[in-house]
């Protein structure tokens, strides 16, 4: 860990052990095997991460998380509702995040625009975004502009289902559809993105549609839908604040009280559950779509998030195809080349993750000759344990895009409130990061092995449209 990463990192404080005897590197020597490389000490300790918080809970249920950082006069707010896509009742596919638009649409105090209006008057911004487990607002602004922030939060989240009405309904379901047409229906490959939860899991799983919903769901929501959801879930006691920057606790405290402490607490539906979701054989399908260059997309079902397993498969999608070193882009990019680009992530969630990887085709090259190039990288990786090379810089690159996300104070916020979500435990950035230090080689290789099974996967290649019956050779599928 450096010290100009220590030192960007103002409040989330990196605690190192005992100095090495010895830090300064080799001096290079041209008697020497790569002389022109430093030798890094050996026994360097790591850092440890403590984001220092305050944790308390509201009567009414709210848990507040306070994290002072005066680096900047910066402030950030971040809300999270444990709702997401996944508490959808059926036939209200898309209903999470359709009402994650509606939260801007106004209240009684707050007229519909002016939300945004007086936050961006005194110099603040603010977004949010919903994924299948929950949904995530936050602010950020000046140091000053905190009471605002907080009132406007405090006001949308306590009175929005009393003012809606179906003219604020039908602008906001406006904006989601053309959302899925930007981002999905049009978008390159943005057909299997639609498409993957349906392979991957069966009806009525609560994975089982994406996130954005369908268009007819979202054009039979109601009024009534809106104001039964919001009294259902956005309550003080689903939900957690952080308020994280520039500013002085004693202060902030009798506000957040004041505003949120009055809110009433409600009972809450059980969150849905599934067993293990698992495919005994493989899924294959063929989507055409406007796109110049066909794609292959695999995937498996994997761990839950945090659990036995996830840690491996993030650091397998690193060796796999971070960095011009990594197997996948080696193979398929570098060295014969099959692929334009090649990616694999595990995508966790708390029913059950997914592990994929993706590789867009070279020019004429067809996809079933791209597949089996993946495939034999793959029998590799599953059959021989990963170099110690491999695993350092698997783990080095990890914790380095670990840590560098904390250097804002947002994305600490965001942090603090995903791991209290979770875990129930916002300072948990260590232990989760102590997941990743303690894999070992043969742990990443029983789950790979476990994980990739080339006769339970979903298999999907995508096709240039105009293309889809021509020869192999012009990049189409077989």
């Amino acid at each position: 860990m450096g010290v100009a990463l220590a030192a960007a990192l103002s409040s989330a404080a990196l605690v190192a052990g005992p100095a090495p005897s010895s830090a300064a590197p080799d001096k290079p020597s041209p008697d020497k095997p790569g002389a022109d490389k430093p030798q890094l000490p050996k026994s360097t300790p790591r850092a440890q991460i403590k984001v220092a918080y305050d944790k308390y809970t509201l009567p009414n249920g709210l848990v507040v998380i306070l994290h002072e950082d005066h680096s900047l006069p910066l402030v950030a707010v971040n809300t999270m509702v444990k709702v997401g896509s996944r508490f959808e009742e059926p036939k209200r596919t898309g209903f999470a995040h359709l009402f994650e638009h509606l939260m801007f649409m106004g209240t009684k105090r707050v007229p519909t625009k002016a939300f945004d209006a007086w936050m961006e008057a005194e110099g603040g911004w603010n977004n949010a975004w919903t994924s299948e487990d929950r949904t995530d607002y936050y602010d950020v602004g000046p140091a000053h502009v905190l009471p605002l922030l907080l009132w406007l939060e405090a006001d949308r989240f306590s009175s929005l289902a009393a003012e809606m009405t179906k003219d604020k309904l039908d602008v906001q379901r406006g904006v989601v559809r053309n959302e899925r047409r930007q981002r999905t229906e049009n978008e390159p490959y943005g057909k299997v993105e639609l498409r993957l939860p349906e392979l991957l899991y069966p009806p009525g799983h609560p994975y089982h549609h994406p996130v954005i919903g369908s268009h007819e769901d979202l054009q039979a929501a109601t009024v009534e839908d809106v104001k039964s959801f919001f009294n259902r879930f956005y309550v003080p006691n689903n939900a957690s604040l952080v308020v994280a920057g520039d500013f002085n606790p004693g202060e902030v405290k009798p506000l957040i009280e004041k505003w949120f402490g009055a809110m009433p607490k409600a009972s809450l539906p059980a969150a849905p559950v599934a067993p293990a979701a698992k495919l005994g054989k493989i899924v294959r399908e063929t989507i055409p779509d406007k796109v110049e260059l066909g794609k292959v997309v695999i995937a498996w079902h994997s761990p839950a998030r945090y659990a036995p397993g996830d840690a491996e498969l993030d650091l397998l999608s690193v060796v796999l195809t971070e960095g011009k070193a990594s197997r996948l882009y080696k193979a398929l990019v570098y060295d014969q080349p099959l692929a334009q680009e090649v990616s694999a992530v595990q995508s966790s969630g708390d029913l059950g993750s997914s592990f994929q990887i993706e590789a867009i085709a070279q020019p004429g090259v067809p996809l079933a000759k791209l597949e089996a190039a993946i495939d034999a990288e793959l029998k590799k990786i599953t059959g021989e344990a990963v170099t110690a090379d491999e695993l350092i810089r698997a783990k080095n690159q990890y914790e380095t895009g670990f840590v560098s996300r904390l250097q804002s104070v947002v994305a600490r916020a965001s942090m603090l409130n995903q791991y209290e979500t979770f875990v129930g435990d916002p300072g948990w950035a260590e232990k989760d990061l102590e997941r990743y230090r303690a894999v070992t080689a043969d742990a990443l290789l029983r789950t790979a092995k476990s994980t990739l099974d080339p006769n339970a996967r979903v298999i999907i290649h995508c096709v240039p449209q105009e293309k889809q019956s021509a020869p192999q050779g012009a990049g189409g599928a077989k």
